[in-house]
């Protein structure tokens, strides 16, 4: 697909807008101040594949804990502060690599002067993030009620402020819990504006819900070329964000360290467990971080067409099945071995 170019700029090593490859984000939600907490799950989340990661910042001893937090992370933190530049100063001293601020709601003029030259001088960019839920009350009165075009302009008036004092190194983020409006704003601020964009549907709710309304909203952006690193927003753990994600990039080609697994729905034609050998597979493949595709079929209609297209797949017969590998045949298995016989070349290729 072709992407939309941007500006270029980086959080820590993490090179987003231009045709850098999309991103993962996700962002804590633990307490800040507990440093120990947060960077377990800093951790985790880079561990699962997160790249950038983001955390609340309150006061003044969430900002103090940074220090630490930013030193033992292995992947970029971000600062998100609102209504204070003492704590953005202060999270930019202490190591963050990206502030996500609103430069109208943190202070007077000279104060968002203060913190835009400090981030100037570091070279740390500045995420402005609009939200539908927290627009401004002269525009909620002008539009009546959230709009994308209500949330465009608001992005613009920040990026106004921060132009004007000759700073460029912008990402914008224009979220909404309603998909269709997420997706025309970020149509309609692609189009006026030449900065990287952060994709997300806010508030999207929990796995149930979320996954679908992120997967729709992020993934329509992306497929039309708009878009330059993202967060799946699912209540709960953050963790369960990040597969998710790289789901997303995967699906439409963007993202290839990771293993695609494919398996068809089942009909009556298929006559071994398939269901139970692919929530097998998929366990000891989900965590590879390797451009694998995997084909696990039921039946001879579409099975040994796409496990010849796949680095390895099954094809299932009447209690048993063909184990391919890289377009051959290399074994017919009773369906009692398959998984014994899938691992065993799984493990040899992790070893070419």
């Amino acid at each position: 697909m072709d992407r939309r170019q941007t500006t270029t700029l980086k959080i820590g090593d993490v090179a987003i807008g231009g045709q850098h490859p999309v991103s993962i984000q996700s962002m804590t939600n633990t307490d800040t101040r507990n440093k120990q907490a947060t960077l377990a799950q800093i951790k985790a989340l880079a561990q699962a594949g997160c790249q950038i990661v983001r955390v609340a910042v309150l006061d003044t001893e969430a900002v103090e804990a940074l220090q630490d937090i930013c030193a033992q992370s292995s992947i970029p933190v971000v600062a998100d502060i609102h209504f204070d530049h003492r704590l953005a100063l202060k999270a930019l001293e202490n190591g963050v690599k990206g502030l996500r601020i609103n430069p109208g709601n943190i202070g007077a003029k000279e104060k968002v002067a203060e913190v835009v030259a400090r981030a100037k001088y570091a070279q740390i960019p500045i995420r402005i993030g609009v939200n539908a839920g927290s627009l401004e009350k002269d525009l909620l009165e002008r539009y009546h009620h959230p709009t994308a075009e209500a949330m465009v302009e608001s992005a613009l008036r920040h990026i106004d402020i921060l132009e004007k004092m000759d700073f460029r190194d912008i990402k914008i983020s224009l979220k909404s819990s309603d998909v269709s409006m997420m997706i025309k704003a970020y149509r309609l601020i692609a189009a006026q504006v030449p900065y990287p964009l952060h994709l997300g549907v806010t508030e999207a709710g929990n796995a149930k819900h979320g996954i679908i309304k992120s997967a729709i909203g992020i993934g329509t952006l992306l497929a039309e070329g708009i878009g330059d690193t993202i967060r799946v927003s699912l209540t709960g753990d953050p963790l369960q964000e990040i597969p998710v994600a790289k789901q997303i990039l995967q699906s439409l080609n963007l993202r290839q360290d990771s293993v695609e697994l494919i398996s068809c729905p089942t009909c009556g034609r298929c006559q071994i467990d398939l269901a139970s050998l692919v929530d097998e597979v998929d366990k000891l493949t989900c965590h590879l971080q390797k451009p694998l595709k995997i084909a696990i079929m039921g039946c001879v209609v579409n099975g040994p067409g796409e496990a010849k297209e796949a680095d390895l797949g099954i094809a299932g017969g009447k209690g048993q099945g063909l184990l391919f590998k890289k377009g051959e045949i290399i074994a017919t298995v009773p369906e009692e071995h398959l998984l014994a016989a899938f691992k065993t070349e799984l493990e040899k290729i992790g070893r070419e």
